[in-house]
C-alpha cells in the first residue's frame, strides 16, 4: 500500500460514519456499555461516566497486567470520566454535558435518573435535541418494570434456554451474554434511526429497550412459527427443529456441522456419500420427508460420517456446493485463516499494559471504516480532558472537585 493510499485509508478511519456526534453513556456492565462501544466503533466521540470506584465490569473475566479483558473489550474507542453522581456537583457535570451532547445512553434500574433529576423530560427540555436512550430488564412500563434483570434469568424468562440444549437435558443459556450484547445492538441501531429522524425534525426522543424485549425479538421464526401454530416448540440440540439433516455430527476425530438446505443439496450429499439407496428412498427424498423420519436418518448418516476424519469430509462436502464446517475451539477460531484475513483481532497499544489484544469488528464499510482510535481508557483517564475541552474547566475547579471527592 502506498503512504497516499494509507493516508487516506487513515482519514477515512479517523472520520468514522458517526464522527461529530458525541455521546455521554452513564450505566454499568454489558448492554449500554456496548451499545456505546458500537457507536465509538463507529467514530461517535463517546465519554462514559463511571464511578469513582470503577466500573463492576472491571472486575469480571481475566485480568492483564491488572487490567479486566472483558473490560478492554466494551471500553475502546471510549473517553472515560470518573464522577460520584449521589453528590449534586457530579450530577450538574452530567448536566453540562448533556447540554453539549447528541445522544445520552443509560442503562440504570427504573426511575434512578429521576431521583436524580436527571430523567428524561428535563434533559430534552434543556436539550431539545437530545436522543436518550434507556436500557433495563423489563423496560419503562409493565408490572416488572422495577425488577433487576441480567442476561442469564432473560435467557430463562424469555424463552431461549427452553430451546436450546439436548431433548433429555436440562434448558441450556447460550455460552456468551447474548440478550445483553443484542440489546446492546438494537439500542445502537435504534440511536441511529432517532438521530436520522432529528436531521428531519430537530427534535429528539427517549428509547426505551428492554432485555427481555430484545430476548423476545430475536427468538424470530420460532416465535412466530409458535404465534401461527400454537405449539410450543422443545429442545433439538444441534439440530434443526425443521430441517434435515441440519446439525452436528461426529467424524473419526471429532465434530463438524453439516447443513443441507434444500434437496438439490440432499441428493449431492448422497452421491458423494455413494448411497443411491437413501437418495431413491421415499422417506427421505423431499425435506417434510427427512423431518418426518429424522430419527432412521440420522443415525444411517452418523455411522457413514464416523469412518473419515473431519478433514476429508469438509474436502469432499464442501467441495460439492454443501454447507459445512469443522466445530472449532476458541483458540482455533482465532487462528483460522478466515477470521484473520478479515481483521477480526485487533492490537491495540495500552499505557500500562502493553499492547492488548481485541475481538474486531464486523462493520467492514468502504468510505468510513471502523476502526480503533483510542484504547481502552484507565480509570478516570480523561476526566481532566474532558473538564477542561469539552466544559471549560479551569485548573483550579478541577482540583477544588477532586479534593471534594466530586469526581
Amino acid at each position: 500500500m502506498s503512504g497516499a493510499q494509507v493516508e487516506s485509508t487513515n482519514a477515512k478511519a479517523a472520520a468514522g460514519p458517526l464522527s461529530g456526534y458525541r455521546v455521554l453513556e452513564i450505566g454499568s456492565t454489558v448492554a449500554g456499555p456496548f451499545c456505546g462501544r458500537m457507536l465509538a466503533d463507529f467514530g461517535a466521540e463517546v465519554i462514559k461516566i463511571e464511578p469513582r470506584e470503577g466500573d463492576p465490569v472491571r472486575t469480571m473475566g481475566k485480568q492483564h497486567e491488572g487490567h479486566s479483558l472483558y473490560a478492554a473489550s466494551i471500553f475502546r474507542n471510549k473517553k472515560l470520566i470518573s464522577l460520584d453522581l449521589h453528590q449534586e456537583k457530579g450530577r450538574d457535570i452530567v448536566r453540562s454535558l448533556v447540554a453539549r451532547c447528541d445522544v445520552l445512553v443509560e442503562n440504570f434500574k427504573v426511575g434512578t435518573l429521576e431521583k436524580w433529576g436527571l430523567g428524561p423530560d428535563a434533559l430534552i427540555g434543556a436539550n431539545p435535541g437530545l436522543i436518550v436512550l434507556r436500557i433495563t430488564g423489563y423496560g419503562q412500563t409493565g408490572p416488572d418494570k422495577d425488577l433487576p434483570g441480567y442476561d442469564f434469568v432473560i435467557q430463562g424468562r424469555g424463552g431461549m434456554m427452553s430451546i436450546t440444549g439436548e431433548p433429555d437435558g436440562e434448558p441450556m443459556k447460550v455460552g456468551v451474554a447474548v440478550v445483553d450484547i443484542t440489546a446492546g445492538l438494537y439500542a445502537a441501531n435504534a440511536i441511529q434511526a432517532a438521530l436520522l429522524a432529528r436531521s428531519k425534525t430537530g427534535r429528539g426522543q427517549a428509547i426505551d429497550i428492554a432485555l427481555l424485549d430484545a430476548q423476545v425479538a430475536w427468538l424470530a421464526n420460532v416465535g412466530s412459527n409458535y404465534l401461527v401454530s400454537g405449539d410450543a416448540p422443545s429442545r433439538f440440540g444441534n439440530a434443526h427443529p425443521t430441517i434435515v439433516p441440519y446439525q452436528s455430527f461426529r467424524a473419526r476425530d471429532g465434530f463438524f456441522c453439516l447443513a443441507v438446505g434444500n434437496d438439490g443439496q440432499w441428493q449431492k450429499l448422497c452421491a458423494l456419500l455413494k448411497q443411491a439407496d437413501l437418495a431413491q428412498d421415499l422417506r427421505f427424498a423431499t425435506n417434510p420427508a427427512r423431518v418426518q423420519h429424522r430419527t432412521t436418518l440420522v443415525p444411517l448418516l452418523q455411522a457413514i460420517f464416523q469412518a473419515q476424519e473431519i478433514d476429508f469430509w469438509l474436502e469432499e462436502i464442501a467441495g460439492a456446493g454443501i454447507p459445512c464446517g469443522p466445530v472449532q475451539t476458541i483458540d482455533q477460531v482465532f487462528t483460522d485463516p478466515q477470521v484473520l484475513a478479515r481483521d477480526m483481532i485487533w492490537m491495540m497499544p495500552h499505557p500500562t499494559a502493553g499492547e492488548v489484544s481485541l475481538v474486531g469488528s464486523p462493520f467492514k464499510l468502504s468510505e468510513t471504516p471502523v476502526a480503533a482510535r483510542l484504547h481502552p481508557p484507565l480509570l478516570g483517564e480523561h476526566t481532566a480532558e474532558v473538564l477542561t475541552d469539552v466544559l471549560g474547566y479551569t485548573a483550579d475547579h478541577i482540583t477544588r472537585l477532586r479534593t471534594e471527592n466530586a469526581i
